[in-house]
């Protein structure tokens, strides 16, 4: 239903938003979509699926996100905490049923992404058919660096991605290898959700995915983006 600046609410709506780069202006988030399985190296790195299988999402909640130079606590419930980099694409305009060649019209800018994992959770839920949530859906689950715009970025379809922890590289590969790239993520996702302005994609990530421990330090990036900087700390008791 629609609100006024004078509604009153039982519990006060949350916005949930990241810094856009160049500007005092904030990118409110409304929701966060994941690409499950892009990179072909990361296939076989799972060994969990089919290489031809067509894109899939999951979704994070918007509170999810996590600001860059943040600290993460060591989640609960889980004894294999992951880390994920990604490519992260940020919708400012409304489309359903997008060709691939106007995909790119409704993206706003790009960013750099963490899709945090309790891997054991995940394989439970994968191994007893039930959704991802438990092990991809968590408080904290989804740092991410200000947004760049269009404008500055341009469409990126190439480029190093890489994570480190601890100074360690621990992933490599590029945008190029993407198996569905943005434009056909955009056109897929259109098929089965109405995108919005504010939406968040993150596309996948290349192989190395591994552990983390409190104390860890990572550091993501992505050729022409900032760095991602995150620290791990230990679980609340």
């Amino acid at each position: 239903m629609p609100v006024s600046a004078t509604t009153s609410f039982v519990v006060a709506p949350e916005v949930h938003a990241l810094p856009v780069l160049g500007s005092s202006d904030l990118f409110a988030v409304r929701r966060i979509y994941c690409v499950g399985r892009n990179y072909l190296d990361h296939i076989r790195e799972m060994k969990e699926a089919d290489e031809r299988d067509p894109p899939f999402f999951f979704q994070k909640p918007a509170d999810a996100l996590v600001q860059n130079r943040a600290s993460i606590r060591y989640p609960d419930d889980t004894q294999d905490f992951q880390y994920e980099i990604e490519l992260v694409v940020a919708i400012g305009a409304q489309g359903r049923k997008v060709s691939v060649a106007k995909a790119l019209d409704l993206v706003f800018g790009y960013g750099v992404g963490l899709d945090m994992t309790r891997r054991d959770r995940q394989r439970d839920a994968r191994d007893r058919r039930l959704p991802w949530e438990m092990g991809k859906s968590f408080d904290g689950s989804a740092p991410c660096t200000a947004i760049v715009p269009v404008a500055q970025s341009g469409h990126p379809d190439r480029g190093a991605i890489t994570l480190h922890v601890n100074g360690v590289q621990k992933q490599r590969g590029d945008l190029s290898e993407l198996i569905w790239k943005v434009p056909e993520i955009i056109a897929n996702l259109s098929m089965q959700y109405e995108l919005r302005p504010g939406d968040l994609i993150f596309t996948g990530t290349p192989a190395g995915v591994g552990p983390l421990m409190p104390g860890d330090q990572i550091v993501g990036e992505i050729a022409g983006f900032e760095q991602l900087h995150l620290q791990i700390t230990e679980p609340r008791a």
